[in-house]
């Protein structure tokens, strides 16, 4: 069992930055690859960007590829995400998760534990 804490979110304009972080409790925190997605209203959860156990390899939709940035810092057990140049299109809920499996998957069930999700919003 791993509870995750996001933090990070808020107002933003338009090409400006936001640094999330996802904070987890719990089992091992470097057993998990662990994951970014996110909900805009009325879309599906999407995948933006997951990392494996030793952040050795990194995974990004290309929606976000070559802006956002995942870290994750297991000595501390959190996982960030760092999102430059934002556009309005980037608004959304973003959820950090935790999954068991060795390699990242991009899809959303494979995920075991789910944060509550902070807010993004970019505006024009």
């Amino acid at each position: 069992q791993v509870q995750l804490v996001e933090s990070g979110g808020g107002l933003v304009q338009a090409g400006g930055s936001l640094r999330l972080s996802c904070a987890a409790s719990g089992r091992t925190f470097s057993a998990y690859v662990m994951g970014w997605f996110r909900q805009a209203p009325g879309k599906d959860r999407e995948f933006v960007s997951a990392i494996g156990r030793s952040a050795g390899n990194t995974y990004y939709a290309d929606s976000v590829k070559g802006r956002f940035t995942i870290s994750r810092d297991n000595a501390k057990n959190t996982v960030y995400l760092q999102m430059n140049s934002l556009k309005p299109e980037d608004t959304a809920v973003y959820y950090c998760a935790a999954d068991t499996r060795v390699v990242p998957t991009t899809t959303p069930d494979s995920y075991d534990y789910w944060g509550q999700g902070t807010q993004v919003t970019v505006s024009s």
